[in-house]
């Protein structure tokens, strides 16, 4: 069971990371970029949206296994 958390950790700190930088280039690429405003929107608008999607699916396995195991 500690080997579980530890991957679920481990995965859970790189997609924070990965959630943070796509929305760090996505706002300097919005920046830059005039004509593909709305693209980059809708791009972190979507990261967003997955960070957020991610973390729930987090919480809810860990309500699962503590409530189980």
């Amino acid at each position: 069971m500690n080997l579980i958390d530890e991957i679920s950790n481990a995965v859970l700190i790189l997609i924070r990371a990965g959630a943070v930088c796509r929305v760090a280039y996505c706002f300097l690429r919005l920046v830059t970029a005039d004509e593909e405003a709305a693209q980059y929107k809708k791009r972190i608008r979507n990261t967003v949206i997955f960070y957020i999607l991610a973390e729930s699916a987090y919480v809810l396995k860990d309500i699962f296994i503590h409530y189980f195991f």
